[in-house]
This record gives C-alpha cells, structure tokens and sequence, in this order.
C-alpha cells in the first residue's frame, strides 16, 4: 500500500468517514472510494460504485470481476450510530438497547428539562434546535434517526435533515393519523413520495408493543432489520 493511501485511509478512519480501499489484484493498484449523497460514487465506473455501495451497507469485503481483473473491496466502516429526537421515556429505555447492540447514541432535544445528563448518563447530548444538531453530527450510512417528541417544531426539522443524509433508517413515532399529517408537511416542504418511503412511520415493527420497553425492543428491531435485510439487499438475493 502506498504511503498516501495509508494514511489517507487512517484519517479517514480517525473522522468516521465510511471508505473502501479498492484494490485491483492482478495489478495491485488501490483507490479510496467515497460514497457522495445518495447517488453513488463520482468519477468512478457506475458498476464498481453500486458495488462498493453494497458492500459498505453490508459492512462486509466482496470482489468482483472487472475489464482490468478481480477488485477487491475492503470496508472500512465508522461505528453505527442512533440519533434519537426527543429525550421521552420512550428514549430512556431505547438508549442502554442501542448502545448493547453496538450503537453510539445521541439524543437531541431543546428542552433542557428532557434532554438533562441526569436523565441520560454517559451519552452525547444536545439542546440545540435539531436540525442544528443534525448539521453537526452528519448522519451518514451508518446511522439511524427516530424522532419521539409528536411536536413538529421538534421532529419536522430532524426529519428533513435525516431525509437529506444518507441515513440507512429514518423512523418517526405516532399514529397513522399522526404520520399521514406529518408526511402532508413534508410535502409541502418540496419532499417526494420516495423521500415519504425512507420514514418508518408509525416506527417499529408491529408486535402489539405498549410500554416504553415494549416500544423500544419494536424501534430496535426494525432497525436491525434495515441495517441487516435492506430492500436493495433482499431484490440481489432473490
């Protein structure tokens, strides 16, 4: 490996930024590759970008037969990460979940009152408006969004931030008639049908949860299920 590229590669990785080493084997040539939006790669053959694509989101090496020979991809991923909307007892109980299955959590609320280290110990916390903390923490990839609040002022703002990034799950919690007034907003808002699709709104999976535990092991799980079994994922498969 060249000296550039290695330590290129080590402050990518020092800055949680999702790369791939693309290595040729035959002639043993490397390139960086960098996903920009959502998409794909520049600069780069769109073929070789859909698979560098797959394997960050697989978060698992691949090699493919190219003109010039096997490429190898080797990912190099940032830890995945929760961004939690809205300090609520829902979060309380979501945290100390995410972070035993390997998340970094952040929680974001302006109302300091929730959003209090005394509520959420040990874990990244901001009182700003969210989308000037979405601004800040750059949901990529490797990042999931869920806004709890029910109040637009708080969630909209968090939504359409998530909705800019290249998140790989956006989930809002509330009724369905809550969500269809929620999606009417963010149509207003100059967002499209395929941007309504990335929300999990009601959020989590349909397993009759009522409390806030319940709730939480339902937001977690289709989580898992988005990282794991994305549709790009299961439509290769089949």
């Amino acid at each position: 490996m060249k000296r550039e590229i290695l330590e290129q590669l080590q402050a990518d990785r020092a800055a949680k930024i999702p790369v791939v080493l693309a290595t040729f084997l035959k002639s043993g040539e490397q390139r960086l590759l960098y996903l920009y939006g959502k998409k794909g790669l520049k600069d780069i053959d769109p073929r070789i970008g859909e698979a560098a694509r797959a394997a960050l989101l697989e978060d698992k090496p691949r090699t493919i037969e190219t003109e010039q020979g096997p490429l190898f991809f080797n990912v190099f991923n940032p830890p995945l990460r929760l961004v939690l909307v809205g300090a609520v007892h829902i979060a309380q109980a979501l945290v100390p979940m995410a972070q035993f299955a390997g998340y970094e959590v952040a929680v974001i609320d302006p109302r300091s009152a929730f959003g209090s280290e005394q509520r959420f110990p040990g874990v990244w916390l901001s009182n700003d408006w969210p989308d000037e903390a979405m601004a800040l923490l750059k949901p990529d990839l490797r990042t999931a969004v869920v806004t709890l609040t029910h109040d637009p002022k708080i969630d909209d703002p968090a939504l359409q931030a998530a909705l800019k990034s290249d998140a790989f799950y956006i989930g809002a919690l509330g009724s369905k008639k809550t969500h269809a007034a929620r999606l009417e907003r963010l149509l207003a808002a100059g967002f499209g049908p395929d941007d309504m699709a990335r929300i999990h709104g009601p959020v989590g999976l349909a397993i009759g949860a009522k409390s806030p535990a319940e709730i939480s092991i339902s937001i977690l799980a289709q989580i898992t299920q988005a990282l794991r079994q994305p549709p790009q994922a299961a439509s290769q498969a089949a």
